[in-house]
């Protein structure tokens, strides 16, 4: 298929993304306005402008909403709070449906503060996160569940954002892996999890190269046993992801190493990932070969990784 075959498609079809969403605040600040404190005596970051918009799994949304896909929805959890209101509103600009996103008061919304020179236009200072250290709670862990088996099987394509490195403060728990599992074998899941791949059975896994060897090495003693990891996760297929250079698919028959031609001087490629994912996946939905596919997702992210921020690219942009 072309990327215009590709594309034309896409308004036809639906995504449905699980997991992780958080709020990326873009907040420019002024050096020069850094006075200390009269209290502390501590200096203050003086932010004058702030800009928000959905990260992590609300990152693969905003770029699935820009590539025209009919329908978008977000299936996830935010807390009863002031960010949780503004990610809200974020998904809703781009039409990215927040109907699912389940509200609870004891529970934070992920947060992403960005800290931007005003005058360099760079990201120099720490940047502060607000983040979850507590296990899901049971009943929002049980309604996630209920949510999932009413509504994935409505979607084209499931994308799964597990964006948690430890075994707690993720909305993605083993036993919501294990319902995922379940739901797979009816329709197209596509799973990007950072820590816990072999937590999953029978869906497309797209780790990048660190994550896959990560896994490799701590269950075989081997970062290069990609077959094993394929095999042992039932993944019909494994794409291993090598930054601009290219994905290794590993299939039950093989391996296929797919070339791409790197971007030189990318402006940021915070994103690219998800950028990929959105692309490449809703190709596959498409009818496209997973060669075909991988060419599109990489499309797309060249795109994106020209952009500051967590850019996404239009159809336009696609095919100029």
């Amino acid at each position: 298929m072309t990327p215009r075959e590709i594309l034309d498609r896409l308004p036809s079809l639906s995504a449905l993304i699980v997991g992780d969403v958080c709020l990326d605040r873009w907040c420019t600040y002024l050096p020069e306005l850094s006075e200390a404190s009269r209290e502390t005596g501590i200096p203050r970051v003086a932010v004058v402008h702030t800009e928000v918009t959905p990260g992590a799994a609300g990152t693969v949304a905003n770029n699935l909403a820009d590539l025209g896909v009919g329908t978008v929805s977000v299936l996830g959890l935010v807390g009863d709070d002031g960010f949780g209101y503004e990610l809200k509103r974020a998904l809703s600009r781009r039409r990215i449906s927040s109907e699912l996103l389940l509200t609870h008061a004891g529970y934070p919304t992920f947060t992403y503060t960005k800290l931007i020179n005003g005058h360099t236009g760079i990201e120099d200072l720490p940047r502060v996160d607000f983040v979850s250290v507590e296990p899901t709670p049971a009943p929002v862990e049980a309604h996630i569940l209920e949510q999932l088996r009413e509504w994935a099987g409505r979607f084209d394509v499931v994308f799964v954002c597990d964006q948690a490195e430890h075994e707690t403060g993720g909305l993605i728990t083993p036993t919501i892996r294990q319902e995922l599992t379940r739901l797979a074998t009816k329709q197209f899941y596509f799973v990007d999890s950072r820590a816990h791949l072999d937590g999953f059975r029978g869906v497309l896994l797209k780790p990048n190269q660190e994550e896959a060897e990560t896994v490799c090495q701590r269950l075989f003693d081997d970062k290069r046993a990609f077959s094993r990891l394929r095999e042992l996760t039932e993944a019909p297929m494994l794409w291993v992801t090598h930054g601009g250079d290219g994905v290794m698919i590993v299939r039950p028959e093989g391996e296929q190493w797919v070339p791409t031609t790197k971007v030189q001087n990318p402006v940021d490629i915070c994103g690219a990932g998800d950028s990929f994912s959105a692309g490449s996946a809703m190709a596959i939905a498409a009818g496209a070969t997973p060669e075909e596919a991988i060419a599109f997702g990489h499309r797309v992210a060249s795109i994106t990784v020209m952009k500051k921020g967590t850019g996404t690219a239009t159809p336009a942009e696609v095919l100029s």
